[in-house]
């Protein structure tokens, strides 16, 4: 099948008509419309990318496993490290996609420019061809009108061929009426010749036209084209380079070893390898009696660790130390430097 164009394909027969042209104008239009709406969409999707990137950033900076160890303590912290990369490069994403909106911003502005230097140029040729086109239809009435009169003159004089009374005078009325068409023809003869020359200009601006409004459609058509997928292509990335992070999270979660933080927990937090022993009667009046029966071994007294936040005018922390007895409570503070 043969490739179609607008040149050929967008006329009409009415002289003063402009159909065909009003249907490629009104395509151009709508594809502008198109490459507006794809823009504000574009620009949309970058916003929740954006806020999306943010939300994520302000996640990875809560503190969670604080109070965890070892290699559990590195894969989460290695998580919230992985997260914090994955909203940076979605910050990243939201820049493209505002980039990709521009560029097609900057191309709908370009279009918009060279489409109205033609329009202006075909509106001018118009308005042209269509008062000269009447100013020939006039004078063709008038030419016709100036040929009658002249038949009529011609017609009385033969009338009137006898009357030597008034055949001067009918003469006369004869010779002026074909001098009235004469000139009447001159001047219907030029207005077709100055249509002709518009014409043939319009014409070739309505070439030239079509051909130029073809081409701003094909690469409307190929820019729409290419900033859809080169958004969904950025889409495709940011999955690879998400599950790319994650994967370093994966990583770390391979090395989190249970027993290994479980020995690791009592090695460093061990209290004693022994149970307390058992109690047993021993009567009072016994020879065997112990003499410190009633007294068990004294153990550490429980402690209360507070941590507070540092003091803002020295930095240092206070950690309060709550030791209770049986009668008193006593309360120690040690100053501790970061």
């Amino acid at each position: 099948m043969a490739y179609t164009h607008f040149k050929d394909n967008f006329w009409n027969s009415d002289p003063t008509g402009t159909v065909g042209y009003d249907v490629i104008i009104q395509h151009l239009n709508d594809g502008r419309r198109t490459c507006k709406e794809v823009e504000e969409f574009m620009k949309a999707r970058a916003s929740i990318e954006d806020k999306y990137a943010k939300d994520l950033l302000g996640l990875s900076r809560k503190v969670f496993g604080l109070n965890e160890m070892n290699t559990l303590k590195r894969s989460l912290d290695m998580f919230k490290l992985q997260i914090e990369h994955v909203g940076q490069t979605h910050l990243q994403l939201a820049q493209n996609m505002r980039d990709e909106a521009k560029k097609l911003e900057d191309f709908r502005e370009r279009q918009k420019d060279a489409k109205k230097k033609v329009e202006f140029q075909m509106d001018s040729l118009h308005k042209q061809k269509v008062l000269q086109f009447r100013r020939t239809l006039e004078s063709k009435k008038a030419y016709e009108q100036k040929c009658r009169d002249k038949e009529e003159a011609d017609q009385n004089v033969n009338r009137n061929a006898n009357n030597t009374r008034n055949i001067e005078k009918l003469h006369s009325k004869a010779l002026q009426a074909k001098q009235n068409a004469d000139e009447a023809d001159r001047v219907y003869l030029q207005n077709v010749t100055s249509l002709a020359k518009i014409r043939n200009e319009w014409l070739n601006e309505h070439v030239n036209a079509c051909e130029v409004f073809e081409t701003q459609a094909k690469e409307r058509i190929n820019t729409l084209r290419n900033t859809v997928w080169t958004h969904v292509n950025q889409l495709s990335q940011q999955c690879v380079t998400s599950d790319e992070l994650y994967e370093e999270v994966r990583k770390s979660l391979e090395q989190c070893d249970i027993k290994e933080d479980i020995e690791y927990f009592i090695h460093l937090r061990r209290t004693g390898d022994k149970p307390p022993a058992p109690v047993l009667y021993e009567n009072f009046y016994s020879s065997d009696r112990n003499p410190n029966a009633g007294q068990f071994p004294k153990s550490p007294l429980p402690i209360n660790r507070r941590a507070s936040s540092p003091d803002p005018g020295t930095g240092m922390y206070f950690i309060h130390f709550d030791t209770y007895t049986d009668l008193w409570q006593t309360k120690k503070c040690l100053i501790l430097y970061k």
